[in-house]
């Protein structure tokens, strides 16, 4: 499917390795945003997440990507959008773009590389998409912390076998795991990705494990709350 639609705006994806899935969509609908944050999208692809931080209220929100097919797509994604003025694309790679970056963001956000070297595709675009050795976690940790303030909040989707990793890496540069949710498709399921919640201070830790689906395919109750805002299937026009 080259382009996602949802009720408020459409997703071109025919030139990015990574399409729109749910974990992704899920993620989005979920982030930790307040009215009129400074957001910014590291490794943004598409730009889906930039634009449902837009939907979400962001007041600004700055995309950053390295594959230059998939900067040029989320350009023109939002530019047909109708918060173009509250989105910005820079095609760059992150650790250059915090290191020389004055900007401090509210919210910083990443579905970033899954998987290690050992399990690379073939494919030269899903890799660098995929792959942790275009940007490590530590890099990952260092360019947020350049970009960010006392208040800011790291906002990332990870999968289940990394989060402890992570969170020890994160620690060190004093941000803290303070809400972890684990996604799972159906109830007899395991969790494979967790959505993760980071302060720049300790505070009180909630974890839970969200069930995506009831049935085959329909949606769970608290899926829909999350989503309906988003996804065609419940919009009520």
């Amino acid at each position: 499917m080259s382009t996602f639609r949802f009720q408020q705006f459409s997703v071109e994806q025919s030139q990015s390795a990574m399409k729109v899935c749910t974990d992704t969509t899920l993620f989005g609908a979920m982030m930790p945003i307040c009215p009129g944050d400074t957001v910014l999208d590291i490794g943004s692809g598409t730009g889906v997440l930039s634009l449902m931080a837009a939907q979400l209220g962001a007041g600004h929100v700055t995309a950053v990507e390295l594959t230059a097919s998939a900067h040029s797509e989320s350009q023109s994604n939002f530019r047909q959008s109708r918060w173009s003025d509250r989105l910005s694309g820079v095609h760059q790679d992150i650790q250059g773009y915090c290191k020389n970056c004055s900007e401090r963001y509210d919210l910083i956000i990443s579905n970033p590389p899954f998987f290690q070297q050992h399990s690379r595709s073939d494919e030269s675009l899903r890799s660098i998409a995929r792959h942790t050795d275009q940007l490590s976690y530590p890099e990952l940790i260092v360019a947020a912390e350049k970009v960010s303030t006392q208040q800011t909040r790291l906002y990332l989707l990870l999968p289940v076998h990394a989060v402890r990793q992570f969170v020890g890496l994160a620690r060190d540069m004093n941000f803290f795991l303070i809400d972890r949710v684990d996604f799972r498709g159906y109830g007899r399921n395991s969790p494979k990705v967790a959505a993760l919640t980071f302060s720049r201070t300790p505070g009180y830790f909630i974890s839970r494990v969200h069930t995506i689906y009831e049935a085959d395919r329909v949606y769970s109750k608290e899926s829909e709350h999350y989503l309906s805002p988003f996804l065609l299937r419940f919009s009520k026009d």
